[in-house]
């Protein structure tokens, strides 16, 4: 029988790379003492055999990872490759993935340890190949993978075989179920990570109470990304579960040191967050028993945070920081060529660096029969009625339906902020849903942009409130002149209900992150699993056309339009006219799932033309009628937006002062009447019947749209005749210190310009249609003052 003692040398001899420093197995040896104390490991035997497991399956991981890299196939056996088992053009992210293998399995090792299976997020989406060879091993594999990539050498080997084969399917869509990113194939995965930094961002906000969560953070994104400093911020014992980061400090970026190991290291990284209000802790990256104890150990910390009834924030939170060398365990570690192919040669057609290839291998091998020990090892879930690490709940969420209160509908004629019906509509909403946590992402305005009632109810988070300010200490507006890091606040609360509120200007920022976010929850529609958190609004207002006194840095249309350039079914951009578009627009928003929205809003007081009925139906379509027949029309005037929509209806008041006879048509979503791209996308936009019932085929049409008006064109290629028949008027990027109509006047998208287009698409002569005055104004001769009203 072996001995607990035995076990414990065994472990401490470590394995291949691996080895436990004294200061690591120190603190190890405590941590094992507290947690037989505590009921929580059942004895030495058990603990050590873990931890002797968990080295043995790092050195096979990372052994799968520089397959994945560089062969076709894996031999268990140890057996060395030769030429034809090496593929000709090695890919792969090898020294970060190299690193996250340790990381991971030290995750795994810090679950099976405490009987506790915890979520986790990779800001390194691109060491994917980490992930994928442990969860192989382990068998933990999505429903897609099954089957396919196992721990048997066959199952292995397609796995390296298909990594970084580019493989593709009639459909366009990948033809194997791995990617060179995490996705929704990758089993647990909640993000791409794509985008260096917005994880860093995102974690905090994640865990629910009784929840916790394990980060893995990119060094390189704490130059790329200012934000995840303020995670103290954010993190109330309360209203959140335990997050606990670990920074991966491999120290090099693509081709140099990060400036953090120019600044001096993981010694000035610690002093650095420790200034933030972190306490950090400094272990061995190499080593996946020292990242296991600094989770457990981080996590007990808060734990008693937690307990302790004279708690003051903000909380101490832990910054674990793995001190490593990018793509240690393999040749070429810590040097530039270890981000990608360590090797600097290709082992399939040169044989020195297939020889190095073959001994490194050889210096991660496990025999067959101790692998399987120590996978045995880690299968404790069932005796420990725990789910997998694939099902951790962040990766699952579906949070009940909320409660949708019917709006309080504008009487038409009436004038009003569409803001602040939206302010109105959402303080009911949140009131009706009190058990659901909100987060409210706001880079500064809320009460600018007209909700000041919302910020009133929910106030700003804040560590220390100020008298005489909507602060409190659970305040559920999470506020930082920084738009990434507030939009992430919403976009990592996918167990409850959110809001971001921002300039429509400034919201391009938040355009990467929307953006990871939005392709994320399509591949997993795609791949059959749709995402079950409640779609996220995006409000930008003070929008392009009102914010005409702030110069042109402050007049874009861009966000709207970069959204509409994604699939319609999961980026849905809306255009709200008034007060009660706006409401029943925010309203069907949150009836939805695994969506991202973007509602652009005026708010200034605007006159309410849509009533409760007809405000429904323009957001079942997509596009409404509002004013004339279509089937009577001589042309349609097609508005995107309040202030477009105003124009079109004095141009259209113009016209039937002189016998002309012109529709006007709102459209609210233009997603709805695009050409679909794909199946599914099909499955959300108008059919042709819908279409052509709002657009009569043939008919002459001027667009006035918020946007620019080239893209809106494409979007809405269906019902554009041509350049003839159709004229698009919109923002062509001309602005200045100007009031509203002056904006207007710039960019051509007055009425008049409306009815000088449409005097061209429709045939007439437009001398019959304006004055001289008003022609030379338009011809650029006159006065803008006279296009002020028809």
């Amino acid at each position: 029988m072996t001995t607990a003692s035995t076990l414990r040398q065994r472990w401490l001899t470590g394995h291949g790379p691996i080895v436990h420093r004294d200061e690591t197995a120190a603190r190890v040896e405590a941590l094992v003492a507290r947690l037989i104390a505590d009921g929580r490991v059942a004895d030495e035997a058990t603990a050590y055999t873990l931890l002797a497991a968990a080295d043995r399956l790092g050195c096979v991981a990372m052994n799968v990872v520089a397959h994945m890299t560089y062969a076709r196939r894996i031999d268990l056996s140890g057996a060395v490759l030769s030429a034809e088992d090496f593929k000709p053009t090695p890919e792969g992210h090898t020294g970060g993935s190299l690193n996250m293998v340790l990381a991971f399995v030290g995750y795994l090792l810090a679950n099976a340890l405490t009987g506790s299976t915890r979520g986790w997020i990779m800001g390194q989406g691109h060491c994917v190949a980490a992930i994928e060879a442990v969860n192989a091993l382990t068998g933990d594999v999505s429903p897609a993978q099954r089957g396919r990539y196992d721990r048997s050498e066959e199952g292995l080997s397609r796995l390296c075989a298909d990594f970084y084969s580019y493989a593709i399917d009639a459909q366009g869509l990948p033809a194997v179920p791995l990617g060179s990113h995490a996705g929704p194939n990758t089993a647990g995965a909640v993000s791409e990570g794509g985008y260096l930094g917005f994880a860093e961002l995102q974690y905090i906000h994640m865990p629910l109470p009784g929840e916790s969560l394990v980060a893995f953070l990119s060094d390189g994104a704490f130059e790329e990304q200012r934000g995840p400093d303020w995670a103290p911020r954010w993190w109330r014992a309360q209203d959140s579960g335990f997050a606990v980061p670990v920074m991966i400090l491999n120290g090099r970026r693509i081709e140099q040191r990060t400036q953090i190991m120019q600044e001096g290291g993981a010694q000035w990284l610690a002093e650095d967050v420790r200034h933030n209000g972190f306490e950090p802790v400094i272990v061995d990256g190499r080593d996946p028993a020292a990242i296991a104890w600094a989770i457990i150990e981080s996590e007990d910390a808060l734990r008693a945070f937690a307990a302790d009834p004279d708690r003051r924030y903000p909380a101490p939170l832990p910054y674990v920081i793995a001190d490593t060398e990018k793509g240690f365990g393999f040749p070429g570690a810590g040097s530039n060529v270890a981000h990608n192919l360590p090797l600097g040669g290709n082992p399939h057609t040169d044989a020195a660096m297939r020889e190095l290839f073959n001994e490194s291998a050889a210096a991660l091998f496990v025999a067959p029969a101790e692998l399987d020990a120590a996978l045995a090892a880690f299968a404790t879930h069932a005796t420990q009625q725990r789910p997998l690490e694939s099902a951790h709940p962040m990766a699952h969420r579906h949070p009940a339906a909320p409660k949708l209160p019917e709006p309080c509908w504008e009487t038409p004629g009436s004038k009003g902020s569409a803001m602040t019906a939206l302010d109105q509509w959402f303080v009911e909403f949140a009131k009706a849903n009190p058990e659901m946590r909100m987060r409210i992402g706001n880079p500064d305005e809320l009460a600018s942009n007209k909700m000041g009632s919302t910020l009133a109810l929910l106030k700003h988070r804040v560590n220390e409130p100020e008298p005489g300010v909507p602060e409190d200490l659970h305040g559920a507006i999470i506020t930082a002149l920084n738009e990434e890091a507030v939009a992430a606040a919403a976009l990592g609360n996918k167990g409850g209900l959110n809001l971001i509120v921002s300039y429509e200007a400034f919201a391009v920022k938040m355009l990467g992150l929307m953006r990871q976010e939005i392709i994320f929850a399509r591949h997993q529609r795609q791949v059959g699993r749709p995402a079950g958190w409640r779609s996220v609004p995006l409000i930008v207002t003070s929008h392009t056309w009102e914010n005409a006194k702030n110069e042109q840095s402050h007049q874009d249309p861009t966000i709207g339009e970069a959204l509409l350039g994604e699939m319609s079914d999961t980026s849905r951009v809306l255009f709200p006219v008034d007060g009660n578009t706006a409401a029943a627009a925010l309203r069907d928003v949150y009836a939805g799932r695994g969506q991202l929205a973007c509602l652009i809003v005026s708010k200034r007081d605007v006159e309410n033309r849509f009533d409760a009925e007809s405000a429904q139906r323009l957001i079942r379509d997509g596009a409404a009628h509002l004013i004339g027949d279509p089937a009577k029309a001589e042309v349609q005037l097609i508005a995107l937006g309040a202030y477009q929509l105003d124009e079109a209806i004095k141009a259209q008041q113009h016209l039937a002062e002189l016998d002309r006879c012109a529709c006007v048509t709102v459209i609210l979503e233009p997603g709805r009447l695009r050409i679909p791209r794909d199946a599914m996308e099909a499955e959300f936009v108008d059919d042709d019947a819908t279409v052509n019932a709002l657009f009569p085929p043939g008919l002459p049409r001027v667009i006035l749209t918020h946007t620019r008006p080239e893209p809106m064109l494409g979007i809405l290629r269906r019902i554009d005749s041509g350049p003839a028949r159709t004229h698009a008027l919109g923002y062509i990027s001309r602005g200045g210190t100007f009031d509203v109509a002056g904006m207007l006047f710039a960019n051509r998208c007055t009425w008049a310009h409306a009815v000088d287009a449409a005097a061209t698409v429709a045939g007439w002569n437009r001398e019959a249609l304006l004055d001289h005055a008003q022609r030379a104004a338009l011809d650029g001769t006159g006065k803008p003052g006279d296009l002020l009203s028809p």
